[in-house]
């Protein structure tokens, strides 16, 4: 098919192969120098030397590493691996008098209980600081501060 002007019209645009230069019928992925021309020796390993023993392949030693998430420590008791005996356990919890029991005991002085019903928060453990135990070696692995 021809235009009118005598110029030939292409009957299909260019294959990507063609515009882009990439042969798809070459069968390798690099060049290969022909008979007689030197290789460049770009991506090449040297021959080995006669003299060279084979390389020796070592046992590769593989070291599994747990990571452990951090543990946060409310009010409750928590199931976690001890850090010092390394046993699995339900924390043991016990309670001390923290910031909090003291706050609230001096506010109820200055709201007049002065009688003895200002020590009150030092009978309720939702006041009091927590301290996490271990039941079997009875190490102390975490705490909880109210305040």
């Amino acid at each position: 098919m021809s235009a009118p002007s005598g110029v030939p019209v292409p009957s299909a645009p260019p294959s990507y192969e063609e515009t882009t230069g990439i042969n798809v019928n070459y069968p390798h992925p690099y060049p290969i120098p022909e008979h007689g021309q030197k290789p460049d020796g770009k991506g090449m390993n040297p021959p080995p030397y006669m003299g060279q023993p084979a390389p020796v392949n070592n046992p590769v030693t593989v070291q599994t590493v747990y990571v452990q998430q951090p543990v946060v420590f409310y009010d409750r008791p928590v199931q976690m691996c001890c850090p010092s005996c390394n046993q699995m356990i339900v924390t043991r919890l016990s309670y001390d008098s923290g910031a909090l029991t003291w706050l609230s005991c001096g506010g109820l002085c200055l709201l007049g209980c002065i009688a003895g019903c200002c020590l009150i928060p030092f009978c309720v453990d939702a006041l009091k600081d927590v301290d996490h135990t271990c039941p079997k070696c009875g190490a102390l692995i975490g705490s909880y501060k109210r305040l």
